[in-house]
């Protein structure tokens, strides 16, 4: 744990660096500010994709600022290996990034981590909330690791204790959601956000770049919210038409839910009322809103200090979630809707393209911040810089992502994701293949058709030859 003593020293020290040129023009600065913004939990479903239902204007700005990405794709959909992975710049593997309690200094003991590559050059670093999934994985990487205590001090982010409902056989957490009329600050992502702003004026006059990180609760349940960010979702919330298992789709492809049913009121086997789906998802919008608003402070406060034209603002979700779409709940499985995942990058005195829909996966972002920030890349890195996309219209990528969950490897390229089952012996047991051009909601397994053997053969070969080859070791 670093000290205070520790902290003063550092920004005392840091104020005698020549500061950041933060006036408006056309050129960024060299050693650019990155303020790095996590979300947990955070599906594509906003307004800035399209999706008018939603309230996200702070998002909105955000990607209207920068380069949407809209094919970019987690390597693992649960909260510990995604981060581990993302942080470390690595792949999963048979062995590595598996769990939701994934730490990175023990999966990938010795390797430099993305803030710990900029703190190494001269940048000082910020945790606040939830980045790694625990706080202190990886604390070498920090010069400060912070975060907050609920109101209750519920490690579940409750504000009104008496709802919390527990049982002699410790299966509740409590409620699935809580709607009260409180403050931002009731819940863990107003006082990170508070905390973030704060640490931005701190920041501003000490002359030494730095690398910011918020890292957001919610939307993860339970979808506790103040109640202004309920109210505007009454009565419009709509239930996915495809709660069912896609046709043909293998056992292996479905699972229980049982982070969802961790909550009282959820039942232990079968699938959620649609009263109850209806107030999870209004929920899990409620959710979105509230952080979005919280977002809205940390960039309203990066513009009123004139940090804007210094700082590189990446925004990224963890990994998708299952809103009742195939009869699923939350991540945890092969499907769109668990892989797909919201991505936004601004970087400052630069021209950006808009949009992009090139094929992008998430170990990519830590030689893309590496070279938009001109350091040295790592040897370790197993991703590639997409930089080039958001300057160049005309630029690519290699079209290629690949996402695995435990024994399931799902590779996307083009519109097709394919996904196989491999056991030990490195052979495919089962297998599910959708064409998104055809059928974008993944409602039918096409995998056993004849006439899409050939294409199977050669993803298969792909996946074995490049992006999952980890696996296969």
């Amino acid at each position: 744990m670093k000290a205070t003593i520790y902290v003063l020293l550092a920004l005392s020290a840091a104020a005698s660096v020549s500061c950041l040129n933060r006036q408006q023009n056309e050129t960024a600065p060299e050693k650019p500010n990155i303020l790095f913004i996590a979300v947990d939990d955070l599906r594509p479903e906003l307004g800035c994709y399209g999706e008018t239902h939603i309230h996200s204007p702070n998002i909105d700005r955000l990607a209207a600022e920068g380069t949407r990405f809209d094919r970019s794709y987690c390597n693992i959909p649960v909260c510990g290996a995604s981060r581990a992975s993302l942080m470390t710049g690595l792949r999963p593997a048979r062995n590595r990034f598996l769990h939701y309690y994934t730490r990175a200094d023990e999966d990938a003991p010795g390797i430099t981590t993305l803030p710990g590559h900029f703190r190494n050059n001269g940048y000082y670093t910020i945790s606040n909330g939830k980045v790694f999934h625990h706080d202190r994985d990886a604390e070498e990487s920090w010069d400060e690791i912070w975060h907050p205590l609920s109101s209750s001090n519920s490690w579940r982010d409750y504000a009104i204790l008496e709802n919390i409902l527990r049982d002699t056989s410790d299966r509740f957490r409590g409620p699935p959601f809580e709607r009260a009329a409180l403050p931002d600050t009731a819940y863990k992502d107003g006082k990170i956000a508070s905390k973030v702003v704060k640490d931005l004026q701190r920041l501003k006059d000490t002359g030494k770049s730095f690398f910011l990180a918020a890292g957001f609760l919610k939307p993860h349940l339970p979808f506790n919210a103040p109640e202004k960010y309920w109210s505007p979702y009454d009565g419009k919330v709509k239930l996915p038409y495809n709660n069912y298992p896609p046709e043909n789709a293998p056992m292996e492809s479905l699972h229980n839910f049982g982070e969802l049913r961790a909550y009282s009121g959820i039942p232990e086997q079968g699938p959620v009322s649609d009263e109850m789906a209806l107030e999870l998802i209004q929920g899990y919008y409620a959710c979105v809103s509230y952080t979005d608003a919280q977002i809205g402070k940390i960039l309203d406060e990066l513009a009123r200090l004139e940090l804007e034209q210094s700082t590189i603002v990446i925004l990224w979700g963890d990994h998708g979630w299952n809103l009742r779409e195939h009869g699923l709940w939350c991540k945890h499985c092969n499907f769109e809707t668990s892989l797909h995942t919201p991505l936004i990058l601004k970087v400052p005195g630069k021209k950006q393209v808009g949009s992009t829909a090139e094929i992008v996966e998430y170990v990519d972002i830590y030689p893309t911040l590496c070279e938009l920030a001109g350091l040295e890349l790592p040897g370790h890195l197993e991703g590639a810089s997409f930089a080039d996309l958001l300057f160049d219209p005309g630029a690519t990528s290699d079209g290629v992502a690949v996402s695995q969950w435990f024994a399931g490897i799902t590779t996307i390229r083009g519109s097709y994701f394919y996904t196989e089952w491999v056991n030990d012996s490195d052979s495919a047991y089962s297998r599910m293949l959708y064409d998104h051009a055809e059928d974008p909601d993944e409602n039918v397994n096409i995998s056993e058709e004849a006439a899409h053997q050939e294409l199977i053969r050669s993803l298969s070969e792909e996946m074995r030859r490049s992006r999952a080859a980890k696996y296969f070791q």
